[in-house]
C-alpha cells in the first residue's frame, strides 16, 4: 500500500501553482493553514492546499539566492479537533516528497482523520529548485553506467548556473523544514522517514527535538552509512535469501533447478565480455542493438530486490539471460513509460559530502572483490564526487543520533541496501524505539499482502505517542508474490 508509491517511480508531479513568499524566520507571521491556497493535484479529486515558502540558498550568510520551497498539505477530515499533524519525508536523496500525495488523498486517507499530512519537497528535488537536467533516453540509456564522465560534468556545470551545489545537504535541509513547521504554525509533528528518508528524520531528530512527538523509520540509513559502501554486502546478503526461497519453492525450483550455478555463470560470462544484443521496444518502433555491462547488469538486478513483486521475477530473467535471452532482463531495465524520479545532483550534493568522503577505498575494494555485486557503486560515485563540488557538514553530523523520544523502526529482512542490521544500530541510541522486522519486506514493502500493516502499526504509534504494548503480529503474515516462472505472452 503505502510504500508502492515511493520505490515503483510511477510518480507525478505536484500542480500547484498559487504560491506565497515568506520572509525570514524571525519575521514570520502566526502559522495556520490560512497562509496556503486551494490547489488540484493530478489524479486527485479533492482540493489540497499549496504554497511556496522562501528560504535563503545559503542559510548562515542568509545573503544572495533564494530557493521557493514546494509545500503541499493534505488537511485533516476533522479540523476542530487535530492532532500532531504527520510530515513525510521521501527518499533517495533526490526523491520529491510531494510525490506522496496521491497516497495520502487515496488508501493513506486513513491516516487524516485527525492530522494533517504535510508535504515539503526538500531543498533539490521536486519543485525546491530541483538539481537534474534532462535527459535524452534512447534504449542504451536505460544500460550506460551509473554516472558517465560527460553527464556528470555537464550536469554538475549547468546546475552551478542557479544553484550553490555546496548548499543542498541534509542538515541545512532539515533546518529548512523546521522553518516550514513554524511558518505553518505547529509546535510539535510527527515525522514518517523512508529511506534517505530515515537519516532526514535522524537530523532533525538532532537538531530539533523539542518540536517532535513521534518518528517512525522505514528502512534506515544512519547518518554514518558511508553509502554506498555495503550496497554490495547487502544486496548479495538479499540475494542470497531470494535465490534460497527459489530452491525451496516447488514451481521455481523446477523451472529453474539450477539457479545458483545461472547466477554464477551469467555474471562470468559478462565479466568476459559485455553482451550485445537486440531489443526490440514494446510500441513497435525500430529495434535496436544494446550492450549489457556486468557492473549494470548486477545493479540492475539489485534494484528490482528493493520490491517483492519485481524481485519475484528475478529467478526468470536471471535463467534466461544465462542461456542467451536477455529479453525479459530488458523488459525490466528499459523503461520509458516511468519517469526519472531521483534529482541526480541532489544525490550528489548530499552523498557527495555525507558518504563517500569517508569511504577507505581500499577496505571497499577488498570487501566487494568477491561479491558478486562487486565495486561498481563505490567506483561510480566516488569519480563522480571528484568531479562535484563537496559541502561542509557538522562535525557530529556522522555521529550516531541519541534520543528519548519514542521511534518506531522497520527493517525488511530481504532489505539489498538497508538491512535489519541498520536498524538494530540506532535502535541501540534510541531507548524508547522498537524495532520491527518485516520477514518478506525489500527496501519496503512493495508486492506484500497486506502492506496496510505497517501503516495500522504507524498510526497506532501516533495515537498512543510511545511503542510499548503495539501488536505487531501482523508483519509475520505479509506474503510475498509467488515466484514468475514463465514470460508472460
Amino acid at each position: 500500500m503505502r510504500r508502492g508509491r515511493l520505490f515503483s517511480a510511477a510518480l507525478i508531479a505536484v500542480g500547484c501553482e498559487l504560491f506565497l513568499l515568506a520572509a525570514c524566520r524571525k519575521a514570520q507571521p502566526p502559522g495556520g493553514l490560512a497562509k496556503l491556497k486551494p490547489c488540484r493535484f493530478p489524479g486527485i479529486e479533492e482540493k489540497l492546499l499549496c504554497g511556496k515558502f522562501t528560504v535563503f540558498e545559503n542559510r548562515e550568510t542568509r545573503a544572495g539566492r533564494r530557493i521557493d520551497l514546494n509545500v503541499l498539505v493534505l488537511p485533516a477530515f476533522d479540523q476542530k479537533t487535530k492532532a500532531e499533524p504527520l510530515f513525510d519525508l521521501a527518499g533517495g536523496p533526490g526523491a520529491a516528497s510531494t510525490d506522496a500525495a496521491r497516497f495520502y488523498a487515496t488508501e493513506g486517507k486513513e491516516y487524516r482523520p485527525r492530522r494533517d499530512v504535510v508535504l515539503v519537497d526538500q531543498r533539490g528535488t521536486g519543485k525546491s529548485n530541483p538539481l537534474s537536467v534532462p535527459r535524452k533516453k534512447t534504449p542504451q540509456y536505460y544500460l550506460s553506467e551509473m554516472y558517465p564522465v560527460d553527464y556528470v560534468q555537464n550536469l554538475a556545470q549547468t546546475l552551478a548556473q542557479r544553484a550553490d551545489l555546496t548548499q543542498y545537504t541534509t542538515s541545512i535541509a532539515m533546518d529548512d523544514l523546521d522553518d516550514v513547521r513554524s511558518w505553518l504554525g505547529y509546535d510539535r509533528i510527527n515525522l514518517f522517514g523512508t529511506s534517505y528518508g530515515t537519516r532526514a528524520a535522524l537530523v532533525y531528530l538532532r537538531q530539533h527535538p523539542e518540536h517532535l512527538r513521534t518518528v517512525t523509520l522505514l528502512g534506515t540509513a544512519p547518518t554514518y552509512l558511508k553509502m554506498p559502501m555495503y550496497h554490495a554486502q547487502a544486496a548479495a546478503r538479499a540475494m542470497d535469501l531470494l535465490l534460497q526461497q527459489c530452491e525451496q519453492d516447488a514451481h521455481c525450483h523446477q523451472a529453474f533447478p539450477q539457479i545458483r550455478d545461472d547466477w554464477a555463470n551469467l555474471l562470468a560470462q559478462l565479466e568476459s565480455a559485455s553482451a550485445r544484443v537486440e531489443y526490440s521496444p514494446p510500441d513497435k518502433s525500430a529495434a535496436a542493438t544494446v550492450e549489457i555491462q556486468r557492473g549494470v547488469f548486477a545493479e540492475k538486478i539489485r534494484t528490482l530486490m528493493y520490491g517483492r513483486d519485481q524481485a519475484s521475477r528475478i529467478p526468470l530473467i536471471i535463467h534466461h539471460a544465462a542461456h542467451g535471452d536477455f529479453g525479459p532482463f530488458l523488459r525490466e531495465a528499459i523503461a520509458p513509460s516511468i519517469p526519472d524520479f531521483i534529482a541526480d545532483g541532489m544525490y550528489l550534493s548530499v552523498t557527495c559530502a555525507e558518504d563517500v568522503p569517508f569511504i577507505d577505498q581500499e577496505e571497499a575494494a577488498r570487501m566487494n572483490a568477491a561479491n558478486p555485486f562487486g565495486n561498481y557503486r563505490v567506483f561510480q560515485q566516488t569519480r563522480a564526487c571528484g568531479m562535484w563540488p563537496r559541502a561542509k557538514i557538522p562535525d557530529n553530523f556522522r555521529d550516531p543520533v541519541s534520543s528519548n523520544l519514542p521511534v518506531l523502526i522497520f527493517s525488511g529482512s530481504m532489505d539489498p541496501v538497508t538491512p535489519p542490521q541498520r536498524g538494530e544500530e540506532v535502535a541501540r541510541y534510541l531507548p524508547n524505539s522498537r524495532h520491527v522486522i518485516v520477514p518478506q519486506a525489500g527496501h519496503g514493502v512493495d508486492g506484500l499482502t497486506d502492506p496496510g500493516c505497517v501503516d495500522r502499526l504507524v498510526m497506532e504509534f501516533m495515537e498512543k505517542g510511545d511503542t510499548k504494548n503495539l501488536d505487531v503480529s501482523c508483519v509475520e503474515r505479509m506474503a510475498p508474490p509467488p515466484f514468475v516462472t514463465s514470460i508472460p505472452k
